[in-house]
């Protein structure tokens, strides 16, 4: 039997299922919408017979109704088979997805004749179980369809990663909010900030210039050395206890300057061998 990798996307609706799920389809996934969870275990069972479709993706939401109660114990049946599974739960703020209804002008699957925004919060409630059980939280708030697409490509164009743990490196600026699928959240406004340097203002922490006032700075490489110390005993431990992704935030006020300098520092560090780094600059491109 080849190894069949399944990937199940959910989150509320407005989050960017369609859009994460047409991602997949395009890399070659065999894309499943709204089928119920209880068939899943005969699916790819049949699927494994074939032996033809060796990737999946699959949409669980709250049109399952009835059926998504008994997810938790589909997917261990599932996982007991032995097929590899991905949960990819979306996530956006609540405004985000309000004004999303409105521009699509779409109603919402569950408060159909109410407002849209009592329809999400009841759905939250609904999807609880899922996103707990999920490997990767992303919050779509802040993005444009082609960032989700290319989310999705980073993340899934390459083999399964069971084998590996993945450590996302993201900058953010507190400005906007904390990213909700941060496991750990560090704090860079302690450092001084570029953006008070008029030849530095304008430039962001990519910039050869900005690095070098951020990351020169004794503080700086003292915070580094601390910081990689702790994720270096951190990350055993969370591979002992079976965590497939890790995500550590990284912020200052505009998500421009510091905290892009520190996490490109940081995602260039050493890793044990374990370990696939990935980053990105949430806010960068924000004013």
């Amino acid at each position: 039997m080849k190894e069949i990798r399944l990937v199940v996307v959910s989150g509320p609706s407005g989050s960017g299922k369609s859009t994460a799920i047409k991602a997949l389809e395009d890399m070659g996934f065999f894309c499943v919408d709204n089928m119920p969870v209880s068939l899943l275990p005969t699916f790819m069972e049949l699927l494994a017979r074939t032996g033809e479709i060796t990737r999946v993706a699959a949409v669980v939401d709250v049109r399952e109704g009835e059926f998504l109660k008994d997810f938790t114990v589909t997917l261990a049946e599932v996982r007991k088979a032995g097929y590899k599974v991905e949960i990819l739960y979306l996530e956006a703020s609540d405004d985000s997805l309000v004004r999303r209804f409105s521009e699509t002008r779409r109603r919402h699957p569950i408060a159909a004749m109410e407002r849209p925004l009592d329809g999400i919060r009841i759905e939250r409630e609904l999807l609880n179980e899922l996103k707990d059980n999920a490997d990767k939280v992303v919050d779509t708030t802040y993005f444009t369809v082609h960032q989700l697409r290319d989310l999705i490509k980073e993340y899934f164009s390459g083999p399964l990663t069971f084998e590996k743990l993945t450590v996302n490196m993201v900058s953010f600026g507190f400005r906007y909010g904390l990213p909700v699928d941060a496991d750990l959240v560090i704090d860079t406004r302690f450092l001084p900030n570029p953006f008070f340097v008029d030849s530095l203002r304008w430039h962001d922490g990519l910039d050869e210039d900005v690095k070098g006032f951020v990351l020169s700075r004794e503080e700086t490489k003292e915070f580094l050395m601390r910081f990689e110390a702790l994720i270096s005993y951190l990350i055993p431990l969370y591979w002992k206890e079976g965590k497939s992704y890790l995500t550590i935030a990284v912020g200052c006020t505009g998500g421009k300057h510091r905290s892009v300098a520190i996490t490109e520092a940081l995602a260039s560090g050493r890793f044990p061998e374990m370990v696939v780094v990935k980053k990105r600059h949430r806010d960068i491109q924000k004013s």
